[in-house]
């Protein structure tokens, strides 16, 4: 089961038809540490939430915001004005090829709880005026994300609200790590959806090459992935399942890109769901919120 940090305040919802818990931090970055019923965690721990508040080192349902996996350099051209990033500063963290990544919101503590009931959640982060986010990020806007658990069916709705006139690219994800306790890895089943592969260089950037992938349902074995995608449609489905369980991602809205997150040696799966795909901030190829508010939706089912 997932292990809590005293320093944090953990919320709890529970699914009013169910024995299915899911629990959620606000002070560290809204991160989603547990989806758990009958003794049995389906979210992969890693090193757990000590490593992500103190490293960034990612675990459970972390948002990956204002950009989802990495940028090929360390700055990016929005109508003519460069954004320079600084990596170790304003939340900016680098991979191993000093690239920045996953964004600056991890463990980020400014997040406003506004709604709570014993099935949901609701929380604000307000990016106008903050200098640090800014920095990074200098759209102005207001963030929302609405939990609710119900049915067996965790689901995360994501607003983007621009509060000026500039517009808001849109280029964040999730990044669930999913598991099936007692089950060996290699029996663990993953369905994925007809796709469209992309391409990677050695840092991991899309080459601009797109492959297809068919609709498949085979067991993990000893595959690793690390993959990207684009061509998601709305409703799109991805599962793993094993042991009698299934969990399913559902792509409700808004999430036209996927990465795929198999690594050698860790018991999870990774399906995250992306509002653009990798470097999209760079080459501009993003959706955008105008004038008005913006929502992405993802349901994760567990039966």
């Amino acid at each position: 089961m997932a292990q809590s940090d005293p320093a944090f305040q953990n919320v709890t919802l529970h699914d009013p038809s169910s024995a299915l818990t899911a629990t959620f931090v606000p002070g560290a970055g809204m991160i989603g540490t547990s989806l758990a019923a009958d003794g049995i965690e389906y979210l992969g721990q890693r090193r757990g939430l000590t490593a992500y508040v103190a490293d960034g080192k990612t675990m459970g349902i972390p948002l990956l915001y204002p950009w989802a996996n990495r940028l090929s350099a360390n700055s990016y051209d929005v109508d003519g004005a460069v954004v320079t990033l600084t990596p170790g500063a304003g939340g900016v963290r680098a991979d191993a090829n000093g690239l920045p990544i996953h964004g600056v919101l991890a463990a980020y503590p400014g997040w406003l709880v506004t709604a709570r009931t014993d099935n949901r959640l609701t929380a604000t982060l307000d990016y106008s005026g903050n200098p640090r986010l800014l920095a990074a990020f200098p759209f102005p806007h207001v963030l929302t994300q609405d939990i609710t658990l119900a049915d067996r069916t965790l689901t995360i709705a994501t607003t983007v609200t621009p509060t000026t006139a500039a517009p808001v690219p849109l280029c964040f994800g999730y990044h669930p790590y999913l598991q099936i306790p007692g089950v060996p890895r290699a029996e663990w089943v993953l369905e994925t959806p007809a796709l469209r592969h992309l391409p990677v260089d050695e840092a991991g950037i899309p080459t601009g090459a797109q492959q297809e992938w068919p609709a498949s349902a085979e067991p993990l074995g000893t595959r690793t992935l690390d993959d990207g995608f684009t061509g998601v449609q709305d409703g799109a489905v991805f599962a793993l399942s094993g042991g009698g369980r299934r969990l399913e991602v559902i792509y409700e809205q808004g999430y036209p890109a996927a990465q795929l997150f198999a690594p050698a040696g860790d018991e999870l799966v990774a399906v995250e769901p992306m509002a653009a795909t990798t470097d999209a901030l760079r080459r501009g190829d993003y959706a955008v919120a105008a004038g008005g508010p913006v929502t992405a939706r993802f349901a994760i089912r567990v039966s």
